[in-house]
C-alpha cells in the first residue's frame, strides 16, 4: 500500500474563507480541490463563524484529511479586523480539533516563501507557481483566496518531515530554481 496522506489548507477570513486540498502519495503531491466560502452576504458575524465551522467540518467529513495547515493572521492596524480574523481562524481550528486532526499554523510570509522562494510574493505569483507544482490545477479562480488556502497545504507538505535549513536565501528566480530542482516542473 502506498504511503498516502491528505492535507487541508485554509486561508481563514470573515468575508471569504479560501481552502484547498492536496493528496500526497509516496512524497508526490496531487491536487484535489480548491474553493472558497463566500461570507459577505451574511450580516451577522456569529452566523459567519457558524458557517465557517460547519463548512470546515463538511470538508473534513468528505475528504478525511490527515492534517490541516492554516494561514496565521497577519498583524494589522485595525484591532477589530484582527479580532474577527482571529475568531474565524479559531473556529476553523476548532472544527479540526473536534475531529482530532493535527493543525499547523504558517505565517503568510512563510507560505509565500515555501511556494515561490519570495516571502513578499504577490497572490498572483503564488497562484501561478501552484499551477506549476500541481498537475490538475488547470485554471486559476478569479478570486485568489482559494489558492491561498491551497498554498498553506503545499507549504505544509514542503515543511513536514524535513530538516529546516536556517539562513537559506535566494537572490532571484534563477537562484531559487537552481537550489530547488525537485520543486520545478520539467
Amino acid at each position: 500500500m502506498a504511503n498516502e496522506r491528505i492535507i487541508l489548507g485554509i486561508d481563514p477570513g470573515t468575508t471569504i474563507m479560501g481552502f484547498g486540498l492536496i493528496k500526497v502519495i509516496n512524497n508526490k503531491m496531487e491536487f484535489l480541490q480548491l474553493n472558497e466560502l463566500q461570507l459577505s452576504k451574511y450580516d451577522n458575524h456569529y452566523k459567519r463563524l457558524q458557517i465557517i465551522f460547519n463548512r470546515t467540518i463538511e470538508l473534513i467529513d468528505t475528504y478525511n484529511p490527515d492534517e490541516i495547515a492554516i494561514e496565521a493572521p497577519f498583524f494589522g492596524k485595525n484591532v477589530q479586523s484582527m479580532l474577527k480574523l482571529g475568531r474565524a481562524q479559531g473556529v476553523a481550528m476548532a472544527a479540526g480539533l473536534s475531529r482530532d486532526i493535527p493543525i499547523t499554523e504558517y505565517e503568510p510570509k512563510k507560505i509565500k516563501m515555501a511556494i515561490t522562494g519570495n516571502g513578499n510574493a504577490s497572490k498572483e505569483q503564488v497562484a501561478k507557481m501552484l499551477q506549476q507544482l500541481l498537475t490538475g490545477l488547470k485554471e486559476l479562480p478569479k478570486n485568489l483566496d482559494s489558492t491561498d488556502g491551497l498554498a498553506a497545504a503545499v507549504c505544509h507538505y514542503f515543511n513536514t518531515g524535513k530538516t529546516q535549513v536556517v539562513g537559506k536565501s535566494y537572490s532571484g528566480w534563477a537562484s531559487f530554481v537552481s537550489q530547488n530542482q525537485e520543486r520545478v516542473k520539467k
